[in-house]
Order: structure tokens, then sequence, then C-alpha cells
């Protein structure tokens, strides 16, 4: 019987090809190391398009020799990507360099701003240097700037979802909810921007440089002989279109009800909410694509977020990961330790974790900050601050679209890397004041891809029940209220008046130093 799914998984560190059931069971997982990018020069992170192929038909092929993985089971495969890494191929598909992945930090200074009516509108609204800033970040312009002879013949402009998309199918398509980037998109229509539309002024894309769009849970295409003969994938199953990452990864944590956002607790920490009508969290800053068709996620990005996390246990962890090694336990029960080892609140030791600048909330000249030190705080403690502010910043987000849908908030679901910490679920829990839940399968943005394929194939009959059936809480942290108490008045009292007291300082770092710069 064909009821079992493959989901294929293309993140930052790995590829990861796995089999669900319709219970949302993973069955069997295969996982391939991949080189995130290499750096030809400063502030550049681009890949071979070759290195996502080659590990993808790895990962298939592994999986195939797995104990129990029948193919002639497998009803059909869905396909999630990492977000925003971009790829220019010619005619045939070929790459006519290497992507520019979605940590590149390469900017275009010196564009022609947006002009006509646009243009006074956005100075009206006070927009124009955020129109600016992403002029300046979107990849196309710096490739028409720096490499016009690769532009002009660039035949398709594919974000990773699309180009590994044709090599499944043939096809030049890709899902609607794999669209995020600096592209001519319409989000609240979910399709490719009408031709009045300013992006097309702002970019350098025409529309036949774009692929075809299909809704999540429409079939794509079907896996091509030649694409069966790489991976090992049968020949003629049906690809259904899912959705980018973070957003397969909403509906694989259960958070289809607005009302139970999902935290991601990875590299780039996220709030997401999934809502059937379109609202923007921050004025004129788009909600993305949600994994359901005619849906949104809407998303608050605490970008570089448990990157803070990573950069302590490299710099001041050492001990603990020798301790682990030692004693054979995780490195994260002795992290864990640490958290533990400190009051809440970690004696009014404050962060606030603008790592990099935002686009509007925070503002393009935002820092990151600490205050409060005295004498009577260790490394515990300032570990403990950085999950803190992280969930401080999480729960802020929260705010912001609970006020912009009038949707309380009940409960909160947390995934990713930094939720296996039981130290950063019960902080987590404290500072919202809610309980926090993990999802029994650590692979969410898989099992939300094999969830549109299961609504696509017709295996659930739509959202709803296959969530319902698919997606289970896991382990459950209900928060203390003595802590709950501590972190409110913080919270309110502290944190959130941080950023207004020192934007006038983050000005003056920026008129100084010229970081970040001005376009």
């Amino acid at each position: 019987m064909k009821d079992h799914l493959l989901a294929i998984d293309v993140g930052t560190q790995s590829t990861r090809a796995m089999v669900f059931d319709l219970r949302g069971n993973l069955l069997a997982i295969s996982r391939v190391p991949i080189e995130p990018y290499y750096s030809p020069a400063p502030g550049l992170a681009e890949q071979d398009p070759q290195v996502f192929w080659k590990a993808m038909c790895e990962a298939c092929n592994r999986l195939w020799q797995q104990p129990g993985v029948a193919k002639e089971n497998i009803a059909g495969v869905a396909l999630t990507t990492q977000r925003s890494t971009l790829i220019n191929v010619d005619k045939e598909g070929k790459p006519l360099r290497p992507a520019i992945h979605w940590l590149d930090q390469r900017r275009t200074s010196g564009l022609k701003p947006v002009g006509g009516l646009w243009g006074l509108l956005f100075k009206i609204a006070g927009m124009s240097e955020t129109v600016a800033y992403l002029q300046a970040e979107a990849e196309g312009n710096w490739l028409q700037k720096h490499q016009p002879e690769i532009w002009s013949n660039t035949h398709k402009y594919l974000l990773l979802s699309g180009y590994l998309t044709m090599r499944l199918t043939g096809r030049f398509a890709d899902s609607v909810g794999c669209l995020v980037g600096y592209l001519p998109f319409d989000y609240k229509k979910q399709d490719w921007s009408a031709k009045n539309d300013w992006k097309w002024q702002a970019l350098p894309v025409n529309k036949g440089m774009l692929p075809e769009l299909v809704k999540p849970a429409e079939q794509i295409g079907v896996i091509t002989a030649e694409a069966a003969a790489e991976t090992g994938i049968p020949e003629g199953l049906p690809l259904i279109a899912a959705a980018a990452d973070k957003a397969c990864e909403v509906i694989g944590a259960g958070c289809l009800n607005p009302a139970i956002p999902c935290l991601s607790f990875g590299t780039t920490a996220t709030i997401n909410t999934t809502l059937d009508r379109y609202v923007e969290v921050i004025p004129l800053i788009p909600p993305y694509p949600s994994a359901v068709p005619g849906s949104y996620s809407l998303e608050i990005q605490i970008y570089r977020g448990f990157w803070m996390v990573s950069w302590f246990k490299r710099e001041f962890g050492l001990n603990e990961e020798r301790l682990a090694a030692q004693r054979g336990v995780a490195a994260e029960e002795l992290f864990d330790d640490l958290v533990n080892a400190v009051p809440p609140g970690s004696l009014g030791l404050t962060l606030q974790p603008y790592w990099s600048p935002g686009l509007k909330v925070p503002g393009p000249e935002a820092k990151g900050a600490v205050i409060g030190f005295g004498d009577v705080h260790t490394r515990a403690h300032f570990y403990r601050s950085i999950l803190e502010g992280l969930a401080y910043a999480l729960r802020e987000g929260a705010e912001r679209t609970s006020k912009r849908t009038h949707v309380p908030i009940e409960e909160v679901r947390v995934s990713g890397g930094g939720s296996q910490s039981k130290a950063a679920m019960q902080l987590t829990a404290d500072v919202f004041g809610l309980p926090a839940s993990r999802p029994h399968v650590f692979e969410t943005s898989g099992l939300g891809a094999a969830i549109d394929a299961a609504v696509g194939l017709k295996l659930h009959s739509d959202f709803s029940s296959a969530v319902k059936e698919m997606t289970h809480k896991g382990e459950t942290f209900e928060p203390k209220q003595e802590n709950y108490a501590i972190y409110n008045e913080l919270y309110r009292r502290v944190y959130l008046r941080m950023y207004s007291h020192l934007k006038p300082l983050y000005d003056e770092i920026r008129a100084i130093t010229g970081y970040p710069p001005k376009d």
C-alpha cells in the first residue's frame, strides 16, 4: 500500500531524506553533511549548486539501503529547502555561476532610487531608506552591476528550491511557499508582482526570468528518468509542492492555529504564526507564504539569534565540552547546569540581541547591547542572559503579532537545535508565562513537507486533519509563576525600554564609524 511519504530537506548544514507515515512517525532518515558555503572574499558566501544536488542524491540512495524502507510504499515526494539561496541558470538549466547563499552579505551601493509616484509615497511614509536597503541587499542588483555578462545570459533566476525542482522534474517551476527573497513577488496575492509594482523598478529581473509558480500541496511535476537514475527515487513518482524550510517547520510543529505560534531556536531565531488573512506585523514588511495554500506565515526574525549561543560555547565553553567528553554525556547537559546555576533574571544582566541591523524594527542603526554588569556576574550569568534576551525578543515579537491579529497567544511550540536544551525550554515558558512544548519529532521541516504531500495526494482530506493526525506534542514545560513575575518586570520595565534609550547612541556610532552604511 502506498501510504509512506518521502520528504527531502536541504538545510544549511546538511541534507536529509526521510520517510514518514500518515501518523507523522519518522520511519527512516538519511543525513548527509554539506559545507554550507565558501567565501571567495570577505562577506561573500557562495556554493557550487552541484553540492546540493549530489548531497540530495547521496541522502536518497543511502535511505534506500536502510532495512524496512520499501520504494513501492512511497506515494509521493515533497521538497523543502533553505530560503533565499539563488542560482542563475541557462536554457538547459545549467548554473552560470556559484549559488549566492542566504548568508551572503554583499551589498550594492549607488543604485538609482525608486522614483515616480512610488518614490514619493515611500518618502511620505518614511520608507525611502528601507526601500534603498532592500535594493542594496538584492543579489540581482549586484550581479547586474558586477557580472553583467552572466546576468545577460541568465535564462532563469531560481531559488535553490526551484533549481532542485528543475533537476527532479525537468520543469522550471517552484512552490509559492518557497518565495522568500529579494524578488518581484506580491506577498499579499502570492504571485509575481503586477507590472506596475515598484519592485520591477527596484530589481533588474524580468518576468521571463522567473519560474512558474505552483501552490503548496499541488503537484509540481513527476520524477524524470534522469533524476530517478541519480537519486533512486522511482521514475514517475509525483513531486508535491511544499514550502521553504521555515514554513514547513511551522506546520510540522503543529502550529496551524494562530493562537499557537512556532518559535524556532535556530541560527536565525524566529516566531511564526499561521493566519488565513494578510496582516503586516510590522507595517510595510509583508508576511511570508505559509506551507498552507492561501495562508500567511507572520514572521519576526532575530537574525543570527542562536548564533550568539554558539559563539558563547565556542569562546567560553571549552571546559563543558571537555568534561562532557570525559563523562560520556551530551555537552548540552553541562550547559544546562550552567544556566541553572544562576537565578532567573541573571541578577539584572539584560541583553538585547540586535546582532545585525534590521529593516524597520529595530532600525538599520541597531546594535546588540548588554547592560547591568556588576562584580557579581560570571560567565554563567552571561550565558543565561543570552537565552533570556532571545526569549524577551521573541516575546516582543509574539506581542506585536497578537496586537496586529487580535488573537491572544495560548501556548508556544519550540523547534530548532536550541529546543533540545531543557533549561532553554523552561526559561522560555517562564519568560512567556505560557506552556512551551517541543514537537514529537526533531525533523519538523521534513514533517511539514510530508504534510503538504499527504494533503496533495489526498491521503489526508485537508490540512486541519493532516496536522491533527501527523503532529503531536512532545515534552511540555509549564511556567513557574515566581520566575514569570521576575521576568515580566524586567521585560516591561527594562528590556522594552532599552532600544529607545540606546537608539540615539546607535545613531552616533553609525555617524562616526559609517557602520552600518547608508544607501
